[in-house]
């Protein structure tokens, strides 16, 4: 797997968590974010982000919110399984 430079990602913690709670941050790197062409303006929506060795998903209307990631091999099977 390729070293990935984590210098310039963006951390976020749960809004769970408090400030004197012990925590764990998760940090995705900035990437460009798609949403399918098919999708309404006010429609339930995911977005995708392809970084490095990851495929990340979030919700359209919480880009701030948690984001999930995937092995690319595990997506493009996914996305096999669909067609």
């Amino acid at each position: 797997m390729p070293a990935l430079d984590i210098r310039t990602v963006r951390w976020r913690k749960s809004s769970r968590s408090s400030a004197a709670a012990n925590c764990v941050e998760v940090a995705f790197l900035d990437a460009a974010w798609c949403k399918s062409s098919l999708s309404g303006a006010n429609a339930n929506c995911v977005e995708v982000a392809f970084a490095g060795p990851a495929v990340g998903v979030r919700d359209s209307k919480d880009p701030d919110g948690a984001v999930l990631a995937f092995p690319v091999d595990r997506w493009s099977r996914f996305v096999e399984s669909l067609r």
